[in-house]
């Protein structure tokens, strides 16, 4: 056994780089990768860095999600009650009940068939780019829109709330530190309109999987309103808000790789393999990590003895450069065959609609090299900001030409 040097300020600050993952992370990993942290407000937590650590906490049931309720700092709220009661903040059984209703919605066959409409709706946003004055804000145009309109029509959500909700998403996914009222008056709009809406669809139903969830409901299956409401509001965040992002810092990447798009565009066959080495280079996080997770006992991470009730923050952007796992880590590779990147999560919490996000990124990717081929960054990446006090990395604009 071996001990953990003594805590370390956390988030590390990001880089002067906008696509540039925290470096400080791949340092950690080969000096410290089982690193005692403290969070600015004063709580303490251990920072995994290495593929396997990181891996560990994802497949092993031992790091538990349920960690909203064990924040010394973290009052009940609006925010905290549907962070306790999503799919991202329970455990077996709770959990397993739930995500086996949701999931019917989610199965790759039933993403695969909708695959033709999710390229029509890249056709549909990249032909209204067109009619607009260079140079076009592809965040607005069309990273945010086209993400936000699949998962209303899949939800059954009319897309002309669409606004309401990136404003209300925008709110949640910022700085627990910034405005905590602000935070919660936005929890409690997506509850009230998920509760009238889940009221109109009882009286008339659609083929969305709103419908569904009431109907199992209805049948038996022991799923409450609350519980829907809940489920609602965390697949409509997250059925939007990491593709939108991806989406902009995708382009960027590939911009910043001329040799890389180009072998893109001339053979949009390895779309797929493309998508999951960006998912792998991109850092997603704004700190590097990916969702926490609270030790339900004693646990032993490549030799260092974490104690039970310990907050655990899984370093994904550092382990998907892990050069033990990933040959030439800090190399893009559109081709790369083996890519056992964590991007997406693992275990029972693996990403619900990683197969969605997936097909979008694809489709979205398809469209813009065979409709804008010749795209470019129309200003200096030092123009380009990310997102203030936002957990997840991402683009406040894009300006390109074509």
């Amino acid at each position: 056994m071996t001990d953990a040097p003594a805590p370390i300020p956390f988030p590390f600050p990001e880089g002067d780089v906008i696509c540039q993952p925290v470096r400080e992370l791949d340092e950690l990993r080969e000096t410290c990768p089982v690193a005692q942290v403290t969070l600015p407000d004063g709580t303490s937590a251990w920072l995994l860095t290495r593929h396997a650590d990181v891996r560990q906490a994802l497949f092993d049931p031992v790091f538990s999600n349920r960690v909203m309720p064990a924040l010394p700092n973290m009052p009940q709220s609006e925010v905290s009650t549907i962070m306790n009661e999503s799919l991202v903040g329970i455990d077996p059984p709770e959990h397993t009940r739930l995500r086996k209703l949701v999931s019917r919605a989610f199965t790759v066959k039933r993403i695969d068939a909708l695959r033709p409409r999710i390229a029509e709706l890249v056709d549909e946003l990249i032909t209204n780019m067109e009619a607009l004055p260079k140079p076009v804000n592809l965040v607005e145009n069309f990273a945010v829109p086209f993400p936000v309109q699949v998962i209303c029509e899949l939800l059954g959500v009319p897309l002309i709330d669409g606004h309401d909700f990136r404003t209300w998403a925008d709110t949640l996914l910022g700085d627990w530190m910034t405005d905590p009222v602000k935070r919660d008056e936005a929890a409690l709009q997506f509850r009230k309109y998920f509760t009238a809406l889940i009221e109109t669809k009882r009286d008339e139903p659609g083929d969305d999987l709103i419908t569904a969830l009431i109907a199992a409901s209805d049948e038996g299956d022991k799923l409450t309103e609350r519980e829907i409401v809940h489920l609602c509001v965390g697949m409509l965040i997250n059925g939007y808000e990491t593709t939108s992002n991806a989406i902009g810092m995708f382009l960027l990447v590939l911009k910043r790789h001329p040799e890389q798009f180009a072998q893109l565009i001339a053979d949009p066959s390895i779309v797929a393999t493309a998508v999951e080495e960006l998912l792998r280079f991109v850092q997603t996080g704004t700190s590097g990590t990916g969702q926490p997770k609270l030790t339900k006992q004693e646990v032993v991470v490549s030799g260092v003895t974490i104690p039970a009730g310990a907050l655990i923050l899984p370093g994904t952007g550092a382990a998907n450069r892990d050069p033990s796992v990933f040959t030439d880590p800090e190399k893009l590779d559109l081709t790369r065959a083996e890519n056992p990147h964590l991007t997406l999560g693992g275990g029972l919490h693996h990403c619900l609609g990683a197969q969605l996000a997936r097909v979008e990124l694809q489709e979205a990717l398809l469209g813009l090299i065979r409709r804008m081929p010749n795209v470019e960054i129309a200003v200096p990446e030092s123009e380009l900001a990310m997102k203030p006090f936002s957990a997840l990395r991402g683009l406040t604009a894009l300006p390109v030409t074509w």
